[in-house]
């Protein structure tokens, strides 16, 4: 999105202007206040030049990523648009439509995608349109239903196994820092010595104030964890917490599943490993309150959901009010 406008008033009403193909251009706003003049402008200028009357999906796709820079979900979408690109990157937004978005989830079934992998990369094309076109003009998105969570989680045996599974340094650090704080894997790669405050005893694994915040929280570090940053940061040779070879880890899928065969274990992904933190936090009776907050979740209704019936207490009053056994026992 070009960042090339200014706003100013004309008339005693605030209006947004930029210059396009050797043209001015200008454009009255509705707000009343210089904040909502901000605001509004800024969704003028993402409909006008960022997807300009013409522009196609592969046009908008790019603009989008390019304004992601430097965050994993722009390297993802690249990686997405090796699929998506084929099939809708010709058209413009108003061509789309549910038939398109039903082939498409057809050849990626045939590919041998799961449907998970299918409902993110429709969802990326749902979120550039929302964000070049606006709610009322971007075009409905069909896509297969969202599967249900994983069941797999680790047991504490299968944990000191992984623990204890010859890996590289940066991914043993790794598989210590998902367990202990329940981050996702994006998080911890992103993760920088600046964040990590041994003197409070924290980690921030948020990359600034105002985000991202996705699965995102301010954590305390357990003692075990304290030790394995200690030693880590001793052999630190870069910002990154996570490193090889003095620079930051674009993934580390490879040395992950490797430490997993190690470990005699099967169907472990890294985001196992967060379910699996979560899972023994509530198994323990931490309150939802405390894990949505260690979660990153915005909202505690989201962990309740995923996670309330691995704890012991769940649903435990509501059963024992339908324990009649007692009401037969006082009738004879």
């Amino acid at each position: 999105m070009s960042g090339d406008y200014r706003i100013g008033r004309l008339n005693g009403r605030y209006v947004v202007s930029w210059w396009a193909d050797g043209k001015r251009r200008r454009y009255r706003l509705d707000a009343l206040t210089a904040k909502d003049a901000e605001r509004e402008a800024l969704d003028v200028i993402r409909r006008e030049v960022a997807a300009p009357k013409g522009a196609t999906i592969a046009d908008l796709w790019e603009g989008y990523r390019r304004e992601k820079d430097g965050r994993r979900v722009a390297v993802a979408m690249m990686h997405e648009w090796k699929a998506m690109g084929p099939h809708f990157g010709h058209l413009r937004p108003d061509q789309i439509n549910n038939d398109m978005c039903k082939d498409y989830t057809a050849k990626r079934r045939a590919a041998g995608k799961h449907d998970g992998t299918i409902w993110t990369e429709l969802g990326h094309l749902r979120t550039v349109l929302l964000w070049a076109l606006g709610p009322d003009k971007a075009p409905k998105i069909e896509r297969p239903a969202k599967p249900a969570p994983k069941e797999r989680y680790l047991t504490r045996p299968e944990i000191a196994k992984l623990l204890d599974a010859p890996a590289a340094p940066h991914i043993q650090n790794a598989i210590h820092l998902m367990l202990a704080t329940g981050a996702r894997v994006g998080a911890v790669l992103e993760l920088t010595w600046d964040r990590v405050d041994f003197e409070r005893g924290q980690i921030n694994l948020r990359t600034s104030d105002t985000g991202p915040r996705k699965g995102r929280a301010i954590v305390p570090m357990n003692a075990g964890l304290r030790a394995a940053l200690s030693k880590a940061q001793r052999e630190a040779l870069s910002d990154y917490v996570i490193e090889w070879a003095g620079g930051p880890v674009a993934s580390i899928k490879t040395g992950f599943n490797a430490a997993v065969k190690a470990a005699g274990l099967e169907k472990v992904s890294p985001h196992v490993l967060r379910h699996t933190a979560a899972v023994h936090m509530v198994e323990a009776g931490v309150p939802m309150a405390e894990v949505a907050q260690m979660l990153g979740h915005s909202n505690t209704a989201i962990t309740e959901r995923v996670y309330g019936r691995f704890s012991p207490t769940h649903l435990r009053k509501a059963a024992d009010v339908l324990d009649f056994t007692s009401v037969r026992k006082a009738a004879s």
